[in-house]
């Protein structure tokens, strides 16, 4: 059997390169917007003034990703901002994907600008896999326009970490034997799922690089962090297994977000947010006759700092109530009492068909719960979204965007 190998090709500042590429398309004489500072940013009237995506030019006057737009400008009073255009990005997304699945055998979109490819076997039609990610890559700026990293690793993890190294237009190893060297002198800020509130719980802890982290206590960890905390240290030490999904439904992961008019500490009104998004997220997977079983919380602070948390459930499921049970818990887990200015939720690895861990209390529950969701699913389709609302929504109402 052959080595796995991985690909994770990530496009650069995504949503600001296909402007660029939009605009130079309609004025080729124009001046290319990844060349100055630019960002693409929200409605600040909406309090979703935030920088989505960057230039690099912008990147070195400090300009971050998620900031709002006024500190943007601060930094850089020439800053240009353009608006998002969704319709735009889903399209260049679905372009991206075809190149993708023109070469690799098997693709796994993870986002709108981001994929795994498992190169596995790929050796006797492409040869070197660190030569051909050098062709893949150009062939991408070549024809689309628009740059990408490529990561390259055994599993998704370590190939994820390495496409996030020196930007842009880049190709990187992260090979289990170049652990030590590569990823253990990171700041465990960069471990993908260390957001900025568990960080900062490590720091408490002694432990800054990745290396310690690696190194540290198995069951320090799990007492500080609960199932997280073992994840954590697995992901430091190169270890995920999960391997990329053969099978699923065109979308590959659902989600749902809202930017909060006021900033929230309340945790009951948090999670009445949350319950809202479920609803959101659970409606999409059943659109789509879709089971998930990842299920992930976003929070973003006051102080435009990320976190984020994620568990795969027990069984497969499309029933809001199970989706918002988890999200619940992992809001617990992923809270540090700061006020919440975005609430996030989203689905993934997606399956066309269901399996379930039986539960002799909880299965007839749930079964009854799923054709509930369908029911209401359908009245809402013919009626309109307010023709059925949760009691806990008449007084209380959450929109979601």
């Amino acid at each position: 059997m052959p080595e796995p190998v991985i690909f994770h090709v990530d496009v650069n500042s995504a949503y600001l390169s296909w402007e660029a590429v939009r605009r130079l398309a309609q004025d080729p004489d124009s001046a290319d917007i990844r060349t100055f500072p630019s960002v693409i940013g929200g409605s600040e009237e909406l309090r979703h003034g935030v920088v989505l995506a960057k230039s690099s030019p912008a990147k070195q006057f400090g300009i971050r990703t998620g900031e709002p737009l006024a500190h943007a400008r601060r930094k850089c009073p020439s800053l240009k901002v353009y608006p998002p255009d969704h319709t735009l990005y889903a399209r260049r997304s679905e372009e991206f994907l075809e190149l993708l699945k023109h070469y690799v055998p098997e693709v796994e979109a993870c986002s709108i600008d981001e994929a795994f490819c498992d190169m596995t076997g790929t050796g006797s039609l492409y040869g070197d896999p660190v030569a051909f990610a050098h062709r893949l890559k150009d062939t991408i700026r070549e024809k689309l326009r628009f740059t990408v990293n490529i990561g390259i690793s055994r599993n998704r993890l370590l190939a994820k970490m390495a496409s996030d190294f020196e930007k842009p237009d880049r190709v990187h190893t992260l090979f289990p034997d170049e652990i030590q060297k590569k990823l253990w002198p990171l700041p465990v800020e960069d471990l993908y799922s260390v957001g900025g509130s568990t960080a900062k719980k490590l720091h408490s802890l002694g432990i800054h690089t990745i290396g310690e982290l690696a190194r540290a206590d198995r069951g320090m960890l799990v007492s500080a962090f609960r199932s997280h905390g073992d994840t954590i240290l697995n992901y430091a030490n190169g270890i995920e297994s999960a391997p990329l999904t053969r099978t699923a439904p065109a979308s590959k992961s659902y989600g749902s977000s809202l930017t909060l008019p006021c900033d929230v500490t309340d945790p009951d009104a948090a999670k009445r947010v949350l319950l809202s998004l479920c609803e959101t997220v659970g409606a999409r997977v059943r659109a789509a006759n879709a089971h998930i079983s990842v299920v992930q919380v976003q929070i973003v602070d006051s102080r435009f700092r990320h976190s984020s948390h994620q568990a795969t459930l027990p069984s497969s499921t499309n029933v809001t109530e199970k989706i918002y049970h988890s999200a619940c818990r992992l809001f617990d887990e992923c809270w540090d009492r700061s006020p919440i200015r975005l609430l996030g939720i989203s689905a993934g690895r997606a399956t066309e068909e269901s399996y379930e861990q039986y539960n002799l209390f909880e299965t007839d529950r749930y079964e009854k719960l799923s054709r509930l969701n369908a029911a209401v699913d359908g009245i809402r389709t013919r009626y309109g979204a307010d023709a059925v609302k949760r009691a806990c929504f008449v007084e209380k109402p959450a929109e979601k965007s």
